[in-house]
Order: structure tokens, then C-alpha cells, then sequence
């Protein structure tokens, strides 16, 4: 199986220019929280980027993002609101080892078929330096599934998220649970997790 689903992609590819330009705003609770862990000027990759909100955010704080999406559409869009390059970067050809400082994944994992995630999860890792700082938020759920615009996700449980995340070696894993909405305004149960690479 794929670390990406191709319906997904589709559909953010073709609704690229809705998706980006609805207005948006940065997770900014999650991100303080986020770069309180990270020093001043840290380097961040952000994983499905989206818009680019979120990576703008944290460059106006000082921070050295480097954005990437998965959908070569998308990174278009968040190109023009950046001003600086997005990669297309699906999470199956992450290959870098030891660069980052911080790894930001917001509401994007979600999308990674259930048994491809550990996969993910080892290259994350492998990409940040010890020491480093991962945040990834999920839909919650009982069994994987589509929504109405047929973008597949992995709806884990807490359970679920905290055994597969035990695989690695981090210093501390939290997972927070809070309810919310998505692109579908539909009430959403997400789960936030914040994990810290073992230095």
C-alpha cells in the first residue's frame, strides 16, 4: 500500500485555489506551544503545509520553515502567499536524516493509510535531531474511513496513536484531546500530539 491515498491528492489538486484562499487562520495555541520547545531560529519542516499559514506564522517569529506539500497544486498557492519556495514533498520520500530541529505535521497524517503510518513515523524521526520536537494532529475514530469529499482517513484512537508512536524512541509523548471542525464544518474529535525525540 502507498504512504498516500491518490482520491486525496485528487482531490486537493483540484480544489487547490478553494482549499488555500478560505481564509484560514494559524493553529496558534498549538504552534506557541510548539516552538516554546524549539530555540530561537530553529529549523522547521512543515509537512502538508496547506495555504501556508502556519508556516508564516512561525517564520514571522523567526523561525527557519522550510514548507512542503504533498500536492504540487497546494504548494503553488502557498508559494505565492510565502514568497519562498514549497517542495512537493509526499511523506514517503522523506529521507533526510538529522536536520531538524522541529517537524510540523497539522492535519495532515491523518490522510496516511493505517498500516503506512509507523513507516512515516520512522522517517519523521530519522529527519529531526535528537532533542527535536514533533507535533502531528489526527481526526479521531474507531476504524478508518472516507469523508463526503472521499479524502480517506486513518481515524485512530488514542490508544492506537500512543502504541504506534512507542515504536520509536522519544523522551515523552502527549496526546490532548479536544473537539473542533474541519473543511467539512462537520464537528470533529482531534487529537493532538507532541512528542520529543530522545537526545
Amino acid at each position: 500500500m502507498m504512504s498516500h491515498d491518490p482520491e486525496t491528492l485528487r482531490f486537493y489538486g483540484s480544489e487547490a485555489a478553494a482549499y488555500t484562499s478560505r481564509g484560514q487562520e494559524p493553529s496558534r495555541q498549538r504552534i506557541e506551544i510548539f516552538i516554546s520547545r524549539l530555540q530561537p531560529g530553529a529549523t522547521i519542516l512543515e509537512l502538508g503545509c496547506g495555504g501556508g499559514q502556519d508556516s508564516e506564522f512561525m517564520i514571522a517569529k523567526g523561525f527557519a520553515v522550510s514548507p512542503t506539500d504533498g500536492t504540487p497544486e497546494i504548494a503553488r498557492e502557498a508559494e505565492k502567499r510565502l514568497g519562498i519556495p514549497v517542495a512537493t514533498l509526499l511523506f514517503g520520500d522523506l529521507n533526510e536524516q538529522d536536520v531538524y530541529e522541529g517537524i510540523w505535521a497539522n492535519a495532515c497524517l491523518l490522510h496516511i493509510p493505517r498500516p503506512e503510518l509507523p513507516g512515516i513515523l520512522v522517517r519523521i524521526h530519522a529527519a529531526l535531531k535528537a532533542g527535536g520536537v514533533f507535533y502531528a494532529s489526527f481526526k479521531a475514530g474507531q476504524a478508518e474511513g472516507r469523508d463526503a469529499f472521499d479524502r480517506y482517513y486513518n481515524y485512530p484512537t488514542e490508544s492506537w496513536l500512543r502504541e504506534t508512536y512507542a515504536q520509536l524512541a522519544w523522551t515523552s509523548v502527549s496526546v490532548e484531546a479536544q473537539s473542533g471542525s474541519g473543511y467539512d464544518h462537520k464537528p470533529t474529535d482531534w487529537l493532538h500530539v507532541l512528542a520529543t525525540k530522545h537526545a
